[in-house]
């Protein structure tokens, strides 16, 4: 694994705990010789993650769309900013750069990346693991909502089995190293009698 998109907040949070996270986050990444590809703001957790992987000696590669470099958000010391023209197009690049993809504490930015690159997993249209780094519990109940979606037959086994969770770092890296895409049938492929 060469590169990770961190999906995450623009914003600290309430507790401490997130931008501490993020930052041995980042700094397990970059001793790991594991590229951040991320969306290019010096703000938040975001910037938390980016700090710690350049502070380490890391490559961190950001995406940003221009109308967000406008409102003078953009980390100026990654070791490359790539301007994009729309949200669409920085989730399409931050795709085609990244190995994996890992989903920290933020709000509906960070929902709306981590359930399209998931679904696009689901629908096998990539075999990258799909991961939620679950700090300070922060994600219990989506984790459980996602128990819910098996059980009521709106998510397959298979396809839930797919997402990777742990609480820390070096828990979750361990588990990208080791994913092996699933063999699942997708609604893409899948035989209707």
């Amino acid at each position: 694994m060469k590169s990770i998109a961190v999906f995450c907040g623009s914003s600290d949070g309430v507790s401490p705990v997130y931008r501490e996270t993020a930052a041995q986050l980042g700094r397990e990444l970059a001793r790991r010789g594991i590229t951040l590809v991320y969306g290019g703001a010096r703000v938040g957790v975001m910037g938390a993650v980016a700090d710690a992987v350049l502070e380490e000696g890391g490559k961190v590669i950001g995406v940003l769309p221009y109308f967000l470099q406008r409102r003078e958000i953009a980390h100026k010391a990654l070791t490359e900013l790539l301007l994009v023209d729309s949200m669409h197009e920085r989730k399409a690049k931050m795709v085609d750069l990244a190995d994996g993809f890992l989903a920290l504490p933020g709000g509906p930015g960070t929902m709306d990346e981590f359930f399209e690159v998931f679904t696009w997993g689901q629908l096998g249209l990539h075999r990258k693991p799909c991961g939620i780094l679950n700090v300070g519990g922060y994600f219990d109940p989506l984790l459980a909502q996602f128990d819910v979606m098996a059980r009521e037959g709106f998510l397959r086994p298979a396809h839930r089995a797919m997402l990777v969770t742990d609480e820390t770092p070096e828990g979750i890296l361990d588990q990208f190293a080791a994913y092996k895409a699933p063999d699942v049938i997708t609604y893409l492929n899948e035989e209707r009698t």
